[in-house]
């Protein structure tokens, strides 16, 4: 098809915004799939997704619409997630588009992600539709809804917006007519050699690495010699093809459109997305700008649980990492949990996916601790040619008396609210030690800038936020640089026994409050024995906390009135023997123990 009838275009919105049940009426109104294969959410083929109602991985597909002008034109959809944990999923879909269609509920209005997304596609400089959904609802409130998008861009002041109906299909025409007379085709020229953006991959165990890609130049040939220049590695294509959803083989793509090649590479790192394709025989003498790689903002460890064995998780994570980017893992040990993996993850619910995915998809089902962020540890006596230590995991912090001093990351985060959250805002920003940069209007809605750590607003900050606002906020982090903190880590022992899984670090002002919450916690949650247990929360060699974990039966040591000389000194020697023991600790930890955790951070 000529590169003029074709338009490449995503939808960004907020979750639950009616996204996916648009995709799917505009796969039904091509005819692109027939009333057979038709399935409510079906490009969120993952259980994850259909469970969570949200989109996680990207995905494409080729419609052939036939306008009203009788002009039939190819329309290449590709998908994007809404949830802020997976923005960098919407920057590779973008990164592939000439335009996006934005989609905000008539019921609840703009929200959250429905700016960010915005943000990212005006980045791209992308030719937005707005489009309201849900007009059909008994609770929509169109007209609040129009004015809201009005205001978040002033060229959308007078542009007409679309009202439709994704379920019941009302209007939905007409956004596709409004999609080949408002978005641009691709400004491409088939006689350049081939240039190809890797915007996205997935992993095959038997073709290897399949590439996502968006033709730019030239054009794309079965079995053609190709290379990726970023990455300098020469293969030749196994298969090319389209996205129907479903792959389906192609002789050749051309100049604007988007599609697959099949790469036959087994080793995922040498295809890296934002790289640039062409041809090994006459490559191209300028690559496309990439994109930055995902950056993890939480680590977390991952243990086998209840009988999973260390192969399996294994086996389970490299599988699972080859088919998201934006998930990064490394081995590590424990002395209480034994051999693991050390995982980066962009958000708490993007770790909250992975955990879901690796349970449906390998059944393997993990012990997660507590999450933290990248610290920067600068020592007294640096090692040669090694300027600081970069920690994600608080067992590897060094002992104070070695360090220096400490950098945390920290992040720009950008709040868009209506003016009556603005105090609530401040002052949730504020107790998640955010300081502000700047304070500006954008017409009737307040933009706040902050500068904050990632380990305060990495937990629950997001869901905090949507609570305060009643969902009306929007956020946008940006890695920012990282800041000189002061920092200690809290060490768990539990009957006197280090258990290195439930190390934290904290602000030194918080230290104290943490340590006595944590061992509260500690006694509710860590599993009894015949006899009481200590729980201490060490900081700096010095016990700062100290509760003990209740026998399962009472304590005849030390019943009422009533001491028991022989129990007494029975238990005496029971902790004495303990505490030379207390080498390695033997108690299993159940997953509520680091929930405790967890749950701590969102308390505060």
């Amino acid at each position: 098809m000529k590169t003029k009838y074709i338009r490449n275009f995503a939808i960004i919105a907020h979750i639950d915004h009616g996204k996916s049940t648009l995709a799917d009426r505009i796969m039904e109104l091509t005819q692109t799939v027939s009333q057979r294969e038709s399935s409510d959410q079906l490009l969120d083929n993952m259980e994850v997704e259909q469970a969570h109602g949200v989109t996680v991985k990207s995905r494409t597909v080729r419609n052939f619409y036939q306008g009203d002008d009788g002009q039939e034109y190819e329309y290449n959809f590709i998908d994007t997630p809404g949830h802020v944990d997976f923005s960098y999923e919407v920057s590779k879909s973008l990164a592939a588009s000439d335009g996006a269609i934005l989609l905000v509920d008539a019921t609840q209005g703009v929200q959250a992600q429905t700016v960010a997304n915005l943000r990212l596609a005006l980045k791209n400089h992308l030719t937005i539709i707005p489009v309201i959904n849900k007009i059909d609802n008994a609770a929509a409130n169109v007209q609040a809804t129009e004015e809201q998008i009005r205001q978040l861009r002033p060229e959308f002041a007078q542009m007409p917006i679309l009202k439709i109906s994704a379920k019941t299909g009302q209007n939905v025409h007409q956004v596709l007519e409004a999609i080949y007379q408002r978005i641009p085709a691709p400004v491409t020229t088939d006689a350049s050699p081939l240039k190809a953006l890797v915007f996205d991959s997935q992993y095959d165990s038997y073709k290897g690495v399949i590439a996502y890609i968006r033709i730019f130049d030239g054009q794309l040939r079965d079995s053609q010699k190709l290379q990726l220049m970023q990455q300098k590695v020469n293969f030749k294509a196994q298969e090319i093809g389209i996205f129907t959803p479903d792959m389906k083989k192609t002789a050749a793509l051309n100049a604007g459109e988007v599609g697959y090649v099949i790469t036959g590479i087994k080793d995922v790192g040498n295809v890296q997305v934002g790289d640039t394709l062409t041809s090994a025989d006459q490559p191209t003498s300028q690559a496309l700008a990439s994109f930055q790689p995902a950056q993890s903002m939480v680590y977390a460890g991952f243990y086998p649980k209840d009988g999973t064995s260390y192969a399996a998780l294994k086996e389970a994570i490299s599988k699972l990492a080859l088919n998201d980017s934006s998930f990064q893992y490394l081995a590590e040990e424990s002395e209480a949990l034994g051999p693991g993996f050390r995982c980066g993850f962009l958000g708490i619910f993007h770790l909250q996916i992975i955990r879901e995915r690796l349970l449906k998809e390998s059944q393997v089902e993990v012990l997660t601790t507590a999450p933290n962020a990248t610290y920067h540890v600068y020592l007294k006596k640096p090692p040669v040619n090694q300027e600081y230590l970069t920690i994600t995991n608080p067992v590897k912090f060094p002992d104070f008396s070695e360090i220096d001093y400490v950098t945390e990351s920290y992040v720009k985060a950008t709040i868009t609210t209506p003016n009556n959250y603005l105090g609530d805002i401040m002052k949730l920003a504020t107790q998640h030690d955010g300081e502000m940069i700047e304070l500006s209007n954008q017409q009737e809605l307040v933009v706040i800038t902050y500068k904050m750590p990632v380990s305060e607003i990495a937990y629950d900050f997001f869901n905090a936020l949507k609570a305060v606002t009643h969902g009306y906020a929007t956020l946008d982090t940006e890695f920012l640089d990282f800041e000189l903190v002061d920092v200690v880590k809290i060490q768990i022992q539990i009957n006197y026994a280090p258990v290195d899984a439930l190390d934290i670090i904290v602000p030194r002002p918080k230290a104290a409050q943490t340590a006595k919450q944590l061992v509260q916690k500690m006694k509710y949650t860590v599993p009894r024995r015949l006899y009481p247990m200590p729980v201490q929360a060490i900081v700096e060699n010095k016990s700062i906390a100290r509760i003990d974990v209740p026998p399962l039966r009472k304590n005849a040591a030390v019943n009422g009135e009533k001491r028991s000389i022989s129990k007494k000194q029975q238990l005496l020697r029971r902790q004495n023997i303990n505490k030379r023991k207390a080498a390695q600790s033997d108690i299993k930890l159940p997953q509520s123990v680091f929930d405790a955790i967890l749950n701590l951070n969102n308390s505060d």
